[in-house]
Order: structure tokens, then sequence, then C-alpha cells
């Protein structure tokens, strides 16, 4: 009788971490770090459906709009989000990034610039912000500025072989040709087959 009565205990306490399990909170932030960028937009609006002012759920959904190429959707939303929490530097920096990639690129400045000057150094999205600022200053052909956001960048994340390389073409533009071929050998360091960087080094070198 005993030995029925500690069968069945077990047998209840699977039962009951089998449910427990079953019911587990779907993860919109672990379903973004996957790359599962619908699921993790569908988890997120399912999110606010229950409780419109959750900031994070803001958060994941906008990131994974970005990711997934839903740009406008993004800026939509993270627009909304800001009339919640306007400094919130998530949304800000993400707001941003919707922008720059719908040709924004004014209005996404303003959002890095925000960003850079409400977030710390160690914040994880703080070296793309650099790079996309200067992404915008080689399109409006502003290349010192390019150069000082673009160093910022590969100083914060400096195994990025392509921002190297587009520091080196900044520079390039700016005919600063001996400080692009120091940018440029960075990133063929890490990548000596990289052709923009082999071709960048070889014109600039034609000019010295």
């Amino acid at each position: 009788m005993k030995a029925k009565k500690i069968f069945s205990w077990i047998i209840l306490t699977f039962v009951f971490a089998f449910s427990a399990m079953s019911q587990e909170k779907p993860d919109a932030l672990k379903e973004w770090r996957n790359g599962n960028f619908i699921r993790a937009i569908e988890i997120c609006e399912g999110e606010l459906k229950v409780d419109p002012y959750n900031m994070d759920a803001y958060s994941v959904l906008c990131w994974a709009l970005v990711d997934n190429g839903q740009y406008r959707e993004a800026e939509q939303r993270a627009t909304q989000a800001r009339k919640i929490s306007a400094y919130d530097v998530r949304i800000i920096e993400i707001l941003g990034e919707a922008k720059y990639y719908l040709d924004k690129n004014n209005e996404a400045l303003t959002m890095f610039q925000l960003y850079i000057a409400n977030t710390q150094e160690n914040a994880s999205r703080l070296g793309r912000v650099y790079y996309l600022t200067g992404e915008i200053y080689i399109k409006q052909a502003k290349y010192e500025h390019a150069d000082i956001a673009l160093s910022m960048a590969t100083r914060l994340e400096p195994k990025m072989t392509t921002w190297w390389t587009r520091l080196g073409y900044a520079r390039e533009m700016a005919r600063d040709y001996t400080s692009a071929i120091a940018a440029y050998d960075n990133a063929l360091q890490q990548n000596p087959s990289l052709s923009d960087a082999i071709n960048g080094k070889n014109r600039c070198q034609s000019h010295l």
C-alpha cells in the first residue's frame, strides 16, 4: 500500500512538472535572439494587448520588426512607445534605426544623438549607433564627421571588419590616405580576402 502511494506521488509530480512546462510563458526576447522574428512579433503583440504600457514588449517588438525588414511598422510602433516613455533609450535607438532604413537620415541622426547623450558607453547597441551615424555622414559627404563616428564604432567593437572598411573609405574620401590605409589594414588583418578593403588600400597607395 505504501509503495502504491509513493508511486502515485511520483506520477503526480511528473504530471504537475509537465503541466508547468507546457504552460511556460513564451519568451519574445529569446525568440528574437534566436532569429525567430515573426514569432517574437506575435508574442509581443499579445503582451501589448494585455498591457499596452509594457515597454519591454515594445522594445523587443521594434527590434524584431527592424530585423524582419518591417521598417515602417517599426517606426510607427516605436513612435507610439515614445508617447508612453519618451526617454526609454531602447525605443530611441530602434526608432533611429527604423528611420535610417527609411532614408530619413536627419531624423535618424536626431534619434542617434539623443541615444548617445542618454546612454552609457557599455550599452550593447552603442557601437551600432556610431556605425550607422557614420554611414549617414558618408551619405551626406561629411567625411570628417564620419571619421569621428566610425572611429568610435570600431573602438567599441574592434572585430567588425565592415566598420573598419567604411572608416577607411571615409578617410579616403577626406584625402587622409595614410590614416585610411591604417583602417583598411585593420580590416585586412581580420579578413585578408576582403575585396573592398584591398581595393581601398590600393587606391590610397596610388595617391602616396
